[in-house]
């Protein structure tokens, strides 16, 4: 993705029968910190969807809101709602300045979706936002491939690593997971 907001970091990580999504608590505002413990992920759809969010957080709140009526309305089909979602978000005359990016999970399913009109389902389970992203990503890669460690446990240490390089990434993380 281009696209790299700043002040998050997102990772979704899917290892056996299980998926994690895990979202460091930081909030800036340019090159303060305003809050150490924001909420970044969530479960939708009465627990059997996970969902997190890199960029400005009422543009997210908004995105969600949009996300959990299309879920609803697919009656859980979750591709169709993240296409039809992604579909809207680059049509709609508002939607398509809300500057944000979504990560998304069922229990078979994992999306990022932009508003440009993106919507990636990782090949290898494994999927990052924000700035910390890629740092982030790397580590999960390293640790699926050399360890034994479960979604959750990998998607807590890749937000640790990229804590430990990002600026705008700390080690306050909220993990929700489904298995």
């Amino acid at each position: 993705m281009t696209t790299n907001f700043h002040g998050t970091t997102v990772i979704a990580v899917r290892r056996g029968d299980r998926v994690a999504i895990a979202g460091d608590g930081q909030v800036t505002l340019g090159s303060t910190v305003m809050k150490k413990g924001a909420v970044k992920v969530r479960r939708m759809r009465e627990g059997k969807v996970l969902a997190g969010f890199a960029g400005s957080t009422a543009d997210a709140m908004t995105l969600f809101d949009k996300f959990d009526s299309k879920i609803e309305e697919f009656r859980g089909n979750i591709t169709r709602a993240v296409v039809e979602l992604a579909k809207d978000w680059r049509t709609d005359r508002i939607l398509r300045r809300l500057e944000a990016l979504l990560i998304v999970a069922d229990k078979d399913h994992t999306f990022i979706i932009s508003g440009s009109g993106d919507v990636i389902e990782p090949e290898d389970g494994i999927a990052s936002i924000g700035s910390g992203g890629p740092y982030a990503l790397a580590a999960a890669k390293m640790l699926m491939r050399h360890t034994e460690m479960d979604a959750r446990t990998i998607a807590q240490e890749a937000i640790r690593t990229a804590a430990e390089i990002c600026i705008y990434t700390n080690e306050e993380i909220t993990v929700e997971e489904l298995a």
